[in-house]
C-alpha cells in the first residue's frame, strides 16, 4: 500500500495522515458491517501510515468507539502509538435508535469525554468536537469545556463538527480551534462559498467527511441496489427515484474522466478533494482492505489543471439533486442556521 505523506491541521501546527479513516461505517448507518474485516482494515490503515481514526460515540451508542478501542488493543505498539482519535460528541439518542438533539453543556461535555475515553481505551482524545452547535448552549461555553479538558491532559486539541462562520469565528476566539469537519465533495461544494474562506482566514484546517458522498460517487452504487431500513441511504433524498438517476449519470461522467488516466472513479473522486489544498484531510469511509486500498490509491493520483477543468464541466457545483441529508436533518445542522 501507499504510505500516506501528512498534513498540517490547522493553528495547532499538528500533522496528520493525508487521508484519515471514517469508522462510522463499521458499526452503524450503512448495513451490517463485519467485525472482523473491520478491525483488520483499521490495522491495514495504520499499516499504511494513515494516523487519524475517526468516531463519534453516539455512532451505534458507543459501539464504533469500543471497535476502535478494540484494534487498537489488539494492534502493534509501535501501531498504536501513532493513531490520532477524532472523536464527536453531543448526539442523542434514544433506546430505538432515533436522535433527539445535541447536548452542548459544559457539563454533559465532561461526561462524554469520560465515557468515551473508557470506550477507546486511551488517555487522551487527539481531537475533541461537538457533532453539531447545540443551539441552545453558546459555543463559547462548549469550547471553554473543551479547552478545560485539554488544560486537564485528557483532549490534545479541539475541533468543531458542522459550524456556521460565525460559530467558528466565535470558537475561535474562545480558543485554539484545529480544524473544522464538514462534508465536502465533488458534488458537494456548499463550504466553498462562506465556511472554506473563514477558515482560510483563522488559520483553521478541514476534516472532509462524505468525500464519496455515501457511496453515490465511488463508483460502486448501482441503481438497482437493495438498502435496509436502517441504512441511512434508504431516506437519504440523493438516492432516491429521480434524484438517484440524475446523481448516477454524473458518476458516469466522472467515470469517463477516471478511465482516461487510469483510476477509479472513487479514486478520482478523492483525489478531487486531495487537490484543494495541504490544508484539507479527507476522510474514507472504507469498510473493507479492498476499498482501502482503493482509497489510498488516490494518494498516488494527480490532477492537471486539464483534468481539473475536465471535472468541473462534467460535474459544476451544485450539479447534485436532493440535498444532503433529510429537511428535518438540514435544520439541525450549523452551517445552515
Amino acid at each position: 500500500m501507499t504510505t500516506t505523506p501528512t498534513r498540517n491541521l490547522g493553528t495547532t501546527g499538528s500533522r496528520v495522515s493525508a487521508l484519515g479513516l471514517g469508522c462510522m461505517g463499521m458499526s452503524a448507518l450503512y448495513g451490517e458491517a463485519d467485525r472482523s474485516e473491520s478491525i483488520a482494515t483499521i490495522h491495514a490503515a495504520l499499516e499504511a501510515g494513515v494516523t487519524l481514526l475517526d468516531t463519534g460515540d453516539f455512532y451505534a451508542m458507543g459501539h464504533n468507539e469500543m471497535l476502535i478501542g478494540e484494534a487498537l488493543r489488539a494492534a502493534p505498539a509501535a501501531l498504536r502509538e501513532q493513531a490520532l482519535t477524532s472523536v464527536k460528541f453531543g448526539g442523542l439518542r434514544d433506546p430505538d435508535g432515533g436522535w433527539t438533539g445535541y447536548d452542548g453543556r459544559p457539563a454533559a461535555v465532561k461526561n462524554f469525554a469520560a465515557y468515551s475515553l473508557q470506550r477507546l481505551g486511551v488517555d487522551h482524545i487527539d481531537v475533541y468536537r461537538i457533532a453539531r452547535v447545540d443551539p441552545d448552549v453558546p459555543i463559547e461555553e462548549t469550547v471553554g469545556a473543551i479547552a478545560e479538558l485539554v488544560e486537564k491532559g485528557h483532549v490534545r486539541h479541539i475541533g468543531l463538527s458542522e459550524a456556521s462562520p460565525d460559530a467558528i469565528r466565535r470558537a475561535a476566539a474562545t480558543a485554539p480551534i484545529s480544524d473544522l469537519q464538514i462534508e465536502y465533495a465533488i458534488i458537494t461544494r456548499d463550504i466553498e462559498r462562506e465556511i472554506l474562506p473563514t477558515t482560510r482566514e483563522l488559520g483553521i484546517g478541514i476534516t472532509a467527511y462524505g468525500v464519496l458522498s455515501r457511496g453515490l460517487i465511488s463508483g460502486h452504487f448501482t441503481r438497482d441496489r437493495q438498502l435496509g431500513a436502517q441504512d441511512f441511504r434508504s431516506f437519504s433524498p440523493r438516492f432516491q427515484g429521480d434524484n438517484l438517476r440524475h446523481n448516477l449519470e454524473l458518476v458516469e461522467a466522472l467515470r469517463k474522466i477516471a478511465e482516461q488516466k487510469g483510476v477509479t472513479v472513487a479514486q478520482i473522486a478523492i483525489a478531487w478533494v486531495l487537490s484543494r489544498g495541504e490544508d484539507i484531510v479527507p476522510l474514507v469511509g472504507a469498510r473493507t482492505r479492498e476499498r482501502l486500498t482503493e482509497s489510498l490509491g488516490a494518494l498516488d493520483v494527480t490532477l492537471e489543471a486539464a483534468d481539473l477543468a475536465a471535472i468541473e464541466e462534467a460535474v459544476p457545483a451544485d450539479a447534485a439533486a436532493g440535498t444532503r441529508y433529510p429537511a428535518v436533518q438540514m435544520a439541525h445542522l450549523g452551517t445552515e442556521q
